[in-house]
């Protein structure tokens, strides 16, 4: 006998498109889409190059040298958290077909095709502050990942400031236990915050590289030697280097691998390639005779040759976990 009458069929498939239309709503809370110009996609020849902002109040110029190179086409800014602050800011800067907001807030929604669409459809992406360690865990190995990554064929400029320059580079500090001081970090190298991560992404010009932001301002040498020294113990490069950026400061490099400064302050390039002397869980750290180039506003940068002009160039060590310099007065930075 049929256990349904004539009635309780359609009732069933409207119960049923009823539940699928509310699975997809649920779906979309998980990430938000805001956008200022057109949103349909627009094909420009952009020119690739990277844009490392330190954190703190944005540098316009660093913006608008990341519109320039996208040839006016459509400039993405991703997030997991936030607004679509970004939007306005952007868009008043320079000429673009749209700026394009993407908050992705679960590890669920990086396989939207909505999302993954417009990510690839970018001809400049930029990657907002917030906590690095939502982008690891919402996107890494997911088709957000891959997406970002196209991104470097098409030679679409890529930037991204605080959480988003720390995940830039090949070896990143992924702060899944919060972040780590420099006191703490040099006092026991395997503190339980010290956690580092890899392959993310792979940028031209930041292979065997881990950035750092609000560098100055957060006194954050300390633990960006601790960071070093963890890696290289560790065998993840034979040499490896970092860039650290204090706050409201851009690092603009382009596709030769040529960087110039913006914004206010300064910014670190620093090489290792011998390991720590002493580095043991709960005894503070020893590591020798780092080479650290200070770039100022004026002066540039080659990642190639790994060599600076209009900059100062020293030597830093940690005896016991206490930074000795090279330079007068015993300066950190």
């Amino acid at each position: 006998m049929n256990r349904f009458t004539p009635f309780a069929i359609p009732l069933l498939v409207l119960l049923f498109i009823l539940l699928s239309a509310d699975t997809h709503a649920q779906a979309q809370k998980d990430f938000e889409y805001h956008v200022i110009g057109s949103s349909l996609d627009v094909k420009t020849k952009p020119t690739g190059g990277l844009a490392l902002l330190g954190g703190g109040t944005d540098v316009d110029a660093a913006f608008q040298w990341m519109i320039e190179r996208s040839g006016g086409g459509d400039f993405v800014v991703l997030r997991a958290s936030g607004t679509s602050a970004y939007n306005p800011y952007i868009n008043k800067l320079g000429k673009v077909d749209s700026v394009e907001t993407l908050i992705i807030k679960s590890r669920e929604v990086a396989s939207d095709p909505f999302v993954i669409e417009k990510i690839r459809n970018a001809e400049a992406l930029f990657i907002a502050g917030g906590d690095q360690g939502n982008y690891i865990n919402f996107w890494k190995g997911t088709p957000v990942q891959t997406a970002i990554q196209s991104l470097v064929e098409k030679h679409a400029p890529i930037g991204g400031t605080s959480a988003g320059l720390a995940v830039l580079g090949e070896f990143l500090f992924p702060a899944l236990k919060d972040t780590v001081t420099s006191k703490d970090a040099l006092a026991n190298p395997f503190h339980e915050r010290v956690i580092l991560d890899k392959n993310f992404l792979a940028l031209p010009h930041l292979g065997n590289l881990i950035t750092d932001s609000h560098f100055v301002e957060r006194d954050r040498m300390g633990r960006l030697l601790v960071f070093l020294a963890r890696m290289k113990s560790d065998g993840w490069a034979k040499t490896l280097r970092a860039i650290a950026i204090d706050r409201e400061t851009a690092v603009l490099i382009d596709a030769q691998g040529q960087a110039t400064l913006g914004g206010k302050n300064t910014a670190y390039f620093l090489n290792v390639s011998t390991k720590p002397e002493r580095m043991k869980a709960g005894d503070p750290l020893t590591y020798r005779n780092i080479s650290v180039y200070r770039l100022n506003p004026e002066g540039t940068f080659n990642l190639k040759k790994w060599q600076g002009t209009g900059g100062t160039s020293y030597r830093i060590s940690v005896e016991n976990g206490v930074l000795m310099t090279t330079q007068p007065d015993n300066r950190v930075y």
